[in-house]
C-alpha cells in the first residue's frame, strides 16, 4: 500500500507534535510506501528519515486551500498512491484515491470562540474563521471517513457535519518524548533556576485566544493572596508580545491584563521550548493548568500526566476523556475555582500523590503505534470497499 500524506497545514502546535510522531512509525512500517507533501522546514527536519518520499512544497497559508485543490491530485496520481490521508482539517473536493481527513480545529464548532472574536473587535477573524468553517464542514462531506482524535470531539462533529465521524485517540510515548538530553537555553535555565522555591505553574500553549490564558491570569493575585507564605510563578511557553506566536492572534491585551493585575513578578515567559526539550521544563514545574475553553485531544494533558504532574483542566468534556480522574476541574471562566482546585492540590499531599500516581497510569493508555495501526487498518479497510 502507499499512502500519501498532506501535512502542509503542520506549522505549530499539535499539528507539528502529531506528524512527528507519526511520520517515523509510518516509515518503519513493513509493506508501506509513503509519500508526504510538507513545508521546506519539515521536509529538512527529517531529512534523515528513511523509507519515506518527499514533495517539498511552499505555499503561503492564506492561498493553500484552493492551491491544495489544484496541486494535490496530479501530484497523488504521479506517485501511484493508494490512499490520501490529509492532516489538516480540510479534505480534497475530487481526490482521486480514498481519502482519511483527520479534523482536529474545534473552534469551528465552538460558540465560544465566535463569542470570543466578537468581544475582543476581531470581526475580520471571525468572518474568515466562519469561512473556513464552512469549508471544513463541507471536507467532512468530502472525505470518505473523517477521523477525530478523541470521542468527545467526534460526538461534537457529528452533530455539526451530520456525517459519521470515527474517533482514534492521538497517542504518546514517554521513552520517545523524553529521549533528548540536550541542556535548555541559559535564559530558560536562569528562569527556571529563579523561581526555585516558589509553587510553579505551567502552562504549555503557543498564545491564542482559545486557550482562554486570560482566565488563568486573574487567577493568579487570587492565588498570591491564599499563598500569602509563598511566592507564585506561572511558567509559559510563549511570550506575550505580538509576532512572537503563530498565526494572527494579538497578545497585547493579555500582556496588558498581566500589567493591570500587577503580577509582571509572577508570569515568567520562557518562549517558544522545543519539542524535544519540553520533558525538561515540565519536570521543573509543581503543578499543570489549563484554562482552555475548546479542544479536541490536548497533547500537553498527556505529557504533563506522564511527567508525574498533578493537572488542573477546565471542564470540558475531552479533558475529562483524556485526563478522568488524574484532574481536577474547574468551570472554564472561573479564575476563582481555578484557585479553589490549585489550593486543593496544593494543600495535600495525599490528594497531589493520588493524583500524579492516576495520571502516570492514564498516560500509558494513550500510544502512537496503536494510533497507526488503527489509521492503517482503516485505510486498507477503504482500499478494499470494506468500510462500514
Amino acid at each position: 500500500m502507499r499512502l500519501f500524506v498532506n501535512s502542509l497545514a503542520a506549522s505549530a502546535g499539535g499539528g507539528l507534535t502529531y506528524i512527528r510522531n507519526v511520520l517515523p512509525l509510518l516509515a518503519s512500517e513493513s509493506g508501506l510506501q509513503v509519500t508526504v507533501a510538507a513545508g521546506h522546514s519539515l521536509r529538512e527536519e527529517f531529512r534523515n528519515l528513511g523509507g519515506v518520499d518527499f514533495v517539498e512544497l511552499e505555499i503561503p497559508a492564506s492561498r493553500r486551500f484552493f492551491h491544495e485543490q489544484l496541486e494535490i491530485p496530479g501530484i497523488i496520481r504521479g506517485c501511484g498512491a493508494d490512499v490520501l490521508l490529509s492532516t489538516g482539517n480540510f479534505a480534497l473536493r475530487n481526490s482521486p484515491v480514498p481519502q482519511i481527513l483527520l479534523s482536529r480545529n474545534s473552534i469551528y464548532t465552538s460558540a465560544d470562540f465566535y463569542r470570543d472574536l466578537i468581544s475582543r473587535g476581531e470581526y475580520r477573524a471571525w468572518l474568515d474563521t466562519r469561512i473556513r468553517a464552512f469549508l471544513a464542514r463541507k471536507s467532512i462531506h468530502w472525505a470518505d471517513v473523517t477521523v477525530a482524535p478523541s470521542e468527545s470531539f467526534a460526538g461534537e462533529l457529528q452533530l455539526w457535519s451530520g456525517r459519521p465521524i470515527r474517533a482514534i485517540h492521538h497517542g504518546f510515548n514517554y521513552e520517545s518524548f523524553c529521549r533528548d538530553p540536550t541542556p535548555l537555553g541559559e535564559e530558560v535555565e536562569e528562569k527556571l533556576r529563579s523561581a526555585e522555591g516558589s509553587l510553579k505553574l505551567l502552562f504549555v500553549s503557543h498564545y491564542n485566544y482559545y486557550r482562554n490564558f486570560e482566565t488563568l491570569l486573574r487567577a493568579l493575585p487570587i492565588l498570591r493572596g491564599l499563598l500569602a507564605d509563598r511566592p507564585v510563578k506561572l511558567f509559559l511557553t510563549c511570550k506575550l508580545q505580538a509576532g512572537e506566536n503563530p498565526g494572527a492572534y494579538h497578545p497585547e491585551g493579555a500582556a496588558n491584563l498581566v500589567q493591570a493585575l500587577g503580577i509582571s513578578d509572577v508570569v515568567v515567559e520562557l518562549g517558544t521550548i522545543p519539542y524535544r526539550q519540553l520533558h525538561q521544563v515540565y519536570r521543573r514545574a509543581d503543578v499543570y493548568v489549563t484554562p482552555a475553553y475548546t479542544e479536541t485531544f490536548a497533547h500537553p494533558l498527556v505529557e504533563a500526566m506522564s511527567s508525574g504532574l498533578p493537572v488542573i483542566a477546565s471542564d470540558l468534556a475531552v479533558h475529562r476523556e483524556i485526563c478522568g480522574d488524574a484532574a481536577l476541574y474547574f468551570p472554564r471562566f472561573s479564575a476563582q475555582e481555578l484557585s479553589k482546585r490549585v489550593m486543593e492540590v496544593v494543600s495535600s499531599a495525599e490528594l497531589g500523590t493520588r493524583r500524579r500516581e492516576c495520571g502516570a497510569a492514564r498516560s500509558c493508555a494513550f500510544s502512537w503505534k496503536k494510533h497507526v495501526e488503527e489509521l492503517l487498518s482503516l485505510a486498507r479497510s477503504l482500499i478494499a470497499g470494506q468500510l462500514n
